[in-house]
């Protein structure tokens, strides 16, 4: 597809996590920093939230990068509507423990015996839970309480949490307030500046072999970053299918109405609500918030001007009911 017609080594802008492809923003540092010193502690729950797309799973995915596999095991958990009993076997299948048919209890035992293994391994071991905003009460107490089952001074797992916003929220409140005394480090995975999301396109690119085929154009990125909003999967969104129109129109150079088009595009396929405007010029846009402030004043004068007419007819009829009916000077 594109990736030979611009002669790249690979596609840059696939949406699955891919550490290969992390690109360090500010806001990604970071949370970098907040999960390093998380880990250094050895203890506790680390906490990163984000918006959809915000690219927290590409995070840990780098930080696995940077780990020692031999000192580090990690169990990945990506949540729905687990209860108890369901995120114990889930961690269980994600550290490798056989478990069958086993009832809660053994499980627990299982996974004891499995803390210990490890520590005298000289382990490090990790329970990544994704979608937390999804977590049930009960589910989060049960890993509370598995990470109080320490085979000595040192906790038997650290657990980093990745959700959406609405889990910091979830965490707020009376029922978890345990589990909250045990998060040492959080923090919140915002959207790209515009001159990050330009890095962060450039960034891709240049992973897979670019060399400004296609050239985009500065107001193409601008349009780029307006569209996504600087949220990582959606300038992927936008920007693979850029390609793939460059691609099947043979173009060597992205503008702005290209980006246009395909965000319109897209937000059509998607449904969305509301219809994606083009850019107006500053200039033309204080022009037409002129147009639209002389225009209310016009309409708010001709409601005055209707109100005052009909005030008139009203009392030039009391006037007239007047004369009719009191009595004149002559003593009629």
């Amino acid at each position: 597809m594109y990736d030979s017609f611009y002669s790249l080594s690979g596609m840059p802008f696939q949406l699955t996590p891919d550490s290969r492809f992390y690109f360090g923003s500010e806001q990604h540092r970071k949370a970098m920093a907040f999960l390093q010193y998380g880990l250094s502690q050895e203890e506790g729950f680390v906490v990163v939230t984000g918006e959809i797309g915000a690219g927290k799973t590409t995070l840990v995915e780098q930080l696995l990068a940077t780990l020692d596999p031999d000192e580090y095991v990690a169990a990945r958990v990506v949540t729905t509507q687990l209860n108890g009993y369901d995120m114990l076997r889930m961690i269980a299948a994600g550290f490798n423990i056989e478990i069958g048919g086993m009832d809660k209890a053994a499980v627990i035992g299982r996974l004891s015996e499995h803390f210990v293994k490890a520590k005298d391994r000289r382990q490090r071991l990790l329970v990544i839970v994704d979608e937390a905003q999804s977590l049930t009460l009960e589910a989060v107490e049960e890993l509370r309480m598995l990470s109080n089952l320490a085979p000595g001074a040192k906790a038997p797992f650290q657990g980093i949490f990745l959700g959406q916003p609405e889990f910091r929220t979830a965490l707020s409140s009376p029922e978890l307030q345990q589990l909250r005394q045990r998060v040492i480090a959080s923090c919140h995975l915002g959207a790209l500046s515009a001159d990050d999301t330009r890095q962060y396109v450039e960034h891709r690119l240049k992973r897979v072999g670019w060399i400004e085929d296609p050239k985009i154009s500065h107001g193409a990125f601008e349009e780029i970053y307006r569209y996504t909003g600087g949220i990582p999967r959606r300038i992927n969104t936008l920007v693979s299918r850029l390609l793939l129109l460059g691609y099947l129109e043979e173009r060597h150079e992205i503008d702005v109405p290209a980006v246009i088009n395909v965000a319109q595009e897209i937000a059509d396929e998607l449904g969305a609500r509301t219809t994606l405007q083009p850019r107006i010029p500053e200039e033309m846009d204080i022009r037409l918030k002129s147009a639209q402030t002389d225009g209310e004043l016009l309409s708010r004068l001709a409601t005055l001007e209707r109100r005052s007419e009909k005030h008139g007819r009203a009392i030039m009829r009391v006037l007239d009911i007047a004369l009719r009916y009191l009595p004149t000077g002559d003593g009629r």
